[in-house]
């Protein structure tokens, strides 16, 4: 193999990077070593329990556990949600990897509750969805809550063997290479380390990086669709007979206007809405817990779109919609389903009037359709009406809606069956490598990609 002997470089340390790590925890003569940008799991613990106005957004979203460490904790057993592992596998081979993945969740601490379970429950949820003009997608959840996710992260980092080193706070640079195959990476620093392996695993804050690393490498790539749309907050009760079910009902919706996809994403049931930082931007997302909850349920409601010629920068496009609510808003912007459907802004008194409480008191009152172009607004509001008739309420004028949210996944490169890219002995997992877009099929990607170099270094065939 290239590279220097049996030692493994992994890029980032998110679910994917995680994972590929606990693959080839303790596999003989190899040595394995972590990098991230951010900082290890016990100076972002400190960061997340200081003072809103003191923290670091960036130690939010990068470090040991990546964007995971602070989400909602979703565990979501579907080859069908959260990433396209089902594009290189067989999907008996996802099936039996996700469980696989469970198991170690498990073990290190995830809830032994599972919704979604009950087939015929979730076959009633089913024929109602149908009935409203809705798909629901099925899928087995295990839900760890934002205040839980750190204590499991905890447990991974401990239990990783003695050989693998964790460097946090060591961006890399570039990744090495000689002769079509990969030689190691090279830090922000100048330091090189040598590799016979390297794990790309950047997680969604470092898609640019990679982006651009792929693009130096002349790896062909595939561009991943933009999901753009508002984060929706209702009174919980209007929810709470589907997700006491479901907990996350996975929704698929075909606008009227446009046949544009519109899809329902991290429900949150007795959550709150939160802000996300990155690269200097500001977007929406929820939580929700596991000891404590509000009176709302919030979720994401999101139109994709898959850009063709000659455009190929989602990422870009969807950063400029962001910009823009932040320009108008200082931040992200609130607006009651009835003002927007009316046509006039909403304003604090108006918020106060109605019936649901917003959950994050830092979103500006304001007017969504300055930011959201009509396709989308329109494709919102239908599948909203759709929406209502599968649970009764939604639709209601006092709805809240939060703008702007958007998903980025990095461009996808062209992959093997073990994710390995056009560059011997180079595997890109994860979110910020267009492979995945969630907890479970991240660190199932990385779990993959680990066992696959562990077998290569052991010198085995086939």
């Amino acid at each position: 193999m290239a590279g220097a002997g049996n030692e493994v470089v992994v890029v980032g340390a998110g679910p994917a990077g995680i994972f590929a790590a606990l693959g080839l925890s303790d596999a003989p003569g190899v040595q394995v070593r972590i990098f991230d940008k951010g900082p290890d799991i016990g100076e972002r613990l400190a960061t997340a329990n200081a003072p809103r106005e003191t923290r670091d957004p960036k130690a939010l979203l990068c470090g040991w556990g990546g964007a995971g460490a602070f989400s909602d904790g979703k565990l979501t057993l579907s080859s069908e949600v959260g990433g396209q592992l089902a594009n290189y596998l067989p999907v008996q081979q996802v099936a039996a990897l996700l469980e696989t993945v469970d198991q170690m969740w498990l073990r290190f601490g995830a809830p032994s509750q599972l919704y979604g379970a009950d087939e015929d429950a979730m076959a009633e949820l089913g024929r109602r969805a149908t009935r409203a003009d809705l798909e629901l997608i099925p899928a087995r959840i295990r839900h760890l809550g934002t205040d839980r996710c750190p204590a499991v992260l905890q447990e991974m980092r401990r239990a990783l063997g003695g050989n693998v080193e964790v460097h946090a706070g060591e961006p890399i640079a570039r990744i090495t290479t000689r002769e079509g195959a990969v030689t190691g990476v090279e830090t922000a620093g100048g330091k090189h380390y040598p590799a016979a392996c390297v794990v790309a695993a950047p997680g969604r804050e470092g898609s640019a990086w990679f982006m651009e690393e792929a693009a130096r490498l002349g790896l062909s790539r595939a561009d991943n669709p933009v999901d753009v749309g508002v984060r929706v907050e209702v009174a919980a009760e209007t929810m709470a007979e589907i997700t006491a079910q479901a907990y996350e009902s996975k929704l698929i919706f075909y606008s009227k206007s446009f046949d544009d996809r519109v899809r329902t994403f991290c429900m949150c049931p007795y959550g709150e809405v939160v802000t996300e930082h990155s690269e200097g931007i500001v977007t929406v997302n929820g939580h929700s817990y596991a000891h404590k909850r509000t009176g709302n349920t919030n979720f994401a409601l999101l139109v994709t779109t898959r850009f063709t010629e000659p455009f190929h920068d989602p990422l870009a496009y969807g950063r400029s919609l962001a910009r823009l609510a932040n320009l108008i808003s200082d931040g992200v912007i609130v607006q009651r389903l009835g003002d927007l459907q009316s046509g006039r802004r909403s304003t604090a008194e108006r918020i106060a009037r109605g019936l649901v409480t917003p959950t994050l008191g830092t979103a500006t009152p304001g007017d969504l359709s300055f930011v959201l172009p009509h396709r989308y607004l329109s494709s919102i509001l239908e599948a909203l009406a759709a929406l209502d008739r599968f649970a009764p309420g939604l639709g209601s004028r006092h709805t809240l809606l939060y703008g702007v949210e958007v998903k980025f996944y990095s461009a996808r490169p062209h992959l093997s069956k073990h994710l390995e890219t056009e560059v011997a002995n180079l595997f890109a997992v994860g979110d910020g490598a267009g492979v995945t877009r969630g907890l479970m099929q991240a660190s199932a990607s990385g779990l993959l990609a680990g066992r696959e170099i562990r077998r290569r270094l052991a010198g085995e065939g086939g």
